[in-house]
């Protein structure tokens, strides 16, 4: 089964498009965990409890594992996500050349999707594409303001350039396996992907702490992926949830912590399924 099968899938079974962003900051992390063999482990393992009747999709960062213990939490969360039935998509924006992207394409190996950058060209994804199996998400337009530094250039077709990348991602969709990273910081820009590819799932950031547009995510980042009973996309809250439960002061500490990461996923759901 295909990335997206398995996505369509759980999206049919937990009624949500809620992708949650596990990017456990140590700085961060509660101190009534700082104690744990890997607090990073341990702090995930606590809010995929809380989140995972409401999560369509773990989106772990690969920038908050990039150590020896966090490789060794990363490892651990993947494996414990997918034990809830929940598929992992690593957030790693890999990409190179040769043998050099070959090996970050191992990552695949771990998770179930990646997120890969586009500007070295389609040899740079190609050992990733090659994985039919597993999703690989285009960086197209990103939700961070420096976005437009590169991604607004007008070429000279009078094209902006993100709007050529996902034309191009559209092109190396041959084994039904790409989607794309589309932010929800700016709705009109949504539309005009969406009217470039159709049929290609997004993964949409943004919606959360970084207060982007839920309408226009759902609207626009939902594609009728072929074979599959639903709409499949994703769109993802992070901090929105995993921290939701900072400056908690009850007595049962953890548990109204995590308690508030649960209440987050459930209502961002619920947000979200307002304009399914």
């Amino acid at each position: 089964m295909s990335f997206f099968e398995t996505l369509a899938n759980r999206i049919d079974e937990t009624d949500s498009v809620v992708s949650v962003g596990l990017d456990p900051d140590p700085s961060r992390i509660p101190e009534f965990l700082s104690d744990a063999d890997l607090p990073r482990w341990a702090f995930n393992r606590r809010v995929i409890d809380a989140t995972h009747q409401h999560a369509a999709c773990y989106k772990p960062n690969a920038a908050f594992y990039e150590d020896a213990d966090g490789w060794r939490s990363l490892h651990e969360t993947v494996a414990y996500a997918e034990g809830k039935g929940v598929p992992v998509l690593l957030d790693a924006k890999r990409a190179d050349i040769g043998n050099t992207t070959r090996q970050y394409a191992e990552l695949l190996d771990l998770a179930d999707a990646i997120t890969v950058n586009p500007y070295m060209g389609r040899d740079s994804l190609q050992p990733f594409l090659d994985r039919e199996e597993k999703g690989v998400f285009v960086l197209c337009r990103t939700s961070n303001p420096g976005g437009e530094d590169l991604q607004d250039l007008e070429l000279a077709s009078g094209e902006p350039l993100y709007e050529r990348v996902a034309a191009l991602a559209d092109v190396w969709n041959a084994n039904d396996n790409v989607g794309l990273v589309v932010g929800a910081t700016a709705a009109d820009e949504l539309a005009a992907v969406r009217e470039v590819v159709p049929e290609l799932p997004f993964l949409v950031p943004g919606v959360g702490a970084q207060g982007g547009d839920a309408e226009a995510a759902v609207e626009y980042g939902l594609a009728d992926y072929p074979g599959v009973r639903t709409d499949v996309g994703l769109v993802n809250s992070s901090r929105g949830i995993i921290f939701a439960g900072e400056g908690s002061s009850a007595p049962d500490e953890e548990a109204t912590y995590f308690g508030a990461a649960g209440d987050s996923a459930k209502r961002l759901k619920k947000r979200l399924n307002r304009y399914r």
